[in-house]
């Protein structure tokens, strides 16, 4: 008898464990991929606007490049021009809330109730942690080279309690990919494991 508890214990833990490592974001997909046409080789495309900030521009491509190379492209050779030119982009906003941005900010702590020497309700405050949350975005668009035509568009969001560092990212791009080369643009959940 309690082995078979023993066991469920150790899955739940093991799932709870599996959580902190694991990102879900909501994924939209537009375009439609030529049937019969494989990947091909790729090249990423800066905007003016990401030329002027480069480094940027280079993190946000190096967080995508395992999840377009993972949806089957290959990198062009140098000299070579590529099948496809992929544009990338990401977004993070962050906010601080407030106990007081919830009109019932003294919940937990205000009016408890307490067993001792004295039952019945108690008045006091409660420090409150006050979390940072941020929303994150990625996008990315993949282009045919010769023909300047837009093929494949898929966006990727989220929001939690961390910055979208480059593993974050990364986890963030695979999910907008994860339907390639099939869209749908009605946004549905993707969970992603992040790499180690």
């Amino acid at each position: 008898m309690k082995l078979p508890l023993a066991a469920a214990t150790a899955a739940v833990l093991l799932a709870g464990c599996a959580a902190f490592n694991t990102i879900v974001s909501d994924v939209s997909s537009f375009g439609d991929w030529p049937a019969g046409r494989a990947p091909g080789t790729y090249a990423f495309e800066r905007l003016p606007s990401q030329q002027a900030h480069a480094q940027e521009a280079a993190r946000v491509e190096e967080a995508a490049r395992r999840a377009v190379e993972k949806a089957g492209f290959k990198p062009a050779p140098a000299g070579q021009e590529p099948d496809v030119v992929v544009q990338v982009g990401a977004r993070a906003s962050r906010t601080v809330l407030s106990p007081w941005d919830d009109p019932l900010w003294w919940r937990g702590g205000f009016g408890a109730f307490r067993r001792g020497p004295w039952v019945g309700p108690t008045w006091g405050w409660t420090i409150r942690y006050a979390p940072e949350r941020y929303e994150r975005e990625v996008g990315l668009l993949l282009r045919d080279r010769a023909s300047g035509k837009p093929l494949y568009e898929a966006r990727a969001a989220n929001e939690g309690n961390f910055a979208a560092e480059g593993a974050v990212l990364a986890a963030m791009f695979e999910a907008a990919l994860s339907d390639f080369p099939r869209a749908d643009d009605k946004p549905h959940p993707v969970r992603v494991t992040l790499a180690p």
